[in-house]
């Protein structure tokens, strides 16, 4: 039977920790998920294929980039991103809002218009509204659908936050009307407020009374302490509703995840896997490897010999130490991939001892392997 409309599913939990479902009619995501970024409609030095058979559920893609490169009318010609970089299962857009800060020497925001961007790569004048957000992430067929907001730099500033706030709650309202009805999507909104208990719960609030599918917390990850941001989950999470899916935007490192889902978060997204690959970092199961190292340069045991994913357990690091100070693309290829696929495994455990009820003991035994 096939599936027509976007549901999640708590299936159990152990304490705050939760283990889900998200049904789509593109398929089911397991929670907690991590999703590899696929900014520009690819996962950084990967194949499509390669990135099915790690087990990834579902990508993300990037609305303003996408709206720059290749655009909405090539996006509408091929029926979205799915069919135009042959995805089949689903993607999660976001909605621009993490580029009117990490761009926002190119843009300015006006309450009643949205985002004005000059384009970074020509200089052109786009405005990234809420309502033009939705319509580039209907273009894009998205399955997981980001509100427009506004994501403040770290700041200790309420006045700043809150203005997010106001701003932020505008944004989603109108996203929401111009997403309208369509059950086989979900439209998530996105909490503001810093690392302020009071400011954080005034945002959930807010984003409940419109009712969305999901909730996203915006604006961590941006500079704070880990420790900050732990803090600030703990006493906000439970505020959302407990009948949907939670999404902590933009994290993070294998001890990031752990400590989020430990307070309740069930989504993450993050480009660490393949940018720390193109660097020759590699996450493993003994904590992270640095392939630079000359150290390794006479090793021959691979990464993983337990890969065999594009033959990953016939590499040595001895042989990706030489390929990285030949600065051959082949290092950034191989390490990328298995980082998602690392990623992919770690997701899988937590899953599994969150089930089994085991998953304090797994957080403790990993929690601090990855600092």
């Amino acid at each position: 039977m096939s599936i027509k409309e976007f549901s999640f599913e708590l299936i159990t939990q152990d304490d705050k920790a939760r283990l889900g479902k998200i049904s789509t009619p593109r398929g089911i995501i397991d929670t907690p998920v991590f999703m590899p970024v696929g900014t520009q409609g690819t996962v950084k030095g990967i194949y499509t294929d390669d990135i099915l058979k790690t087990n990834t559920q579902i990508i993300l893609g990037n609305t303003y980039h996408l709206l720059l490169r290749p655009g909405i009318e090539i996006l509408t010609e091929f029926n979205g991103l799915h069919n135009f970089m042959n995805w089949k299962k689903p993607i999660l857009t976001d909605s621009g809002g993490y580029q009117i800060m990490s761009l926002s020497k190119f843009n300015k925001i006006e309450k009643k218009v949205g985002a004005i961007f000059s384009s970074h790569l020509d200089g052109k004048k786009i405005i990234l509204s809420p309502e033009k957000s939705i319509q580039v992430q209907k273009a894009i067929n998205s399955d997981i659908i980001m509100v427009l907001d506004e994501c403040p730099k770290l700041t200790s500033d309420k006045k700043i936050l809150s203005k997010a706030i106001d701003v932020s709650t505008s944004w989603a309202k109108r996203s929401k009307t111009e997403f309208g009805n369509d059950k086989s999507k979900a439209l998530f909104g996105i909490a503001q407020g810093g690392l302020y208990k009071d400011l954080r719960i005034e945002s959930i609030e807010k984003l409940i009374e419109i009712d969305f599918n999901g909730y996203a917390m915006g604006g961590l990850a941006v500079g704070e302490k880990q420790s900050d941001m732990f803090k600030i989950l703990n006493e906000t999470t439970d505020y959302f509703p407990k009948s949907k899916p939670r999404y902590l935007m933009g994290v993070g490192t294998p001890s990031d995840i752990l400590g989020a889902v430990k307070e309740g978060i069930d989504m993450f997204d993050c480009v660490m896997p393949t940018r720390s690959g193109r660097t020759g970092l590699a996450f493993t199961w003994e904590g992270k490897v640095n392939l630079k190292n000359s150290k390794y340069q006479k090793d021959r045991s691979p990464i993983d010999e337990n890969c065999n994913m594009r033959d990953l357990n016939k590499y040595s690091k001895g042989y990706l130490n030489h390929l990285i100070k030949s600065n051959e693309m082949m290092a950034s290829m191989l390490i990328s991939l298995h980082n998602i696929y690392f990623y992919q495994q770690f997701m899988r455990e937590i899953r599994k001892n969150i089930h089994n009820g085991t998953f304090q003991s797994f957080y403790k035994k990993y929690i601090n392997l990855y600092d």
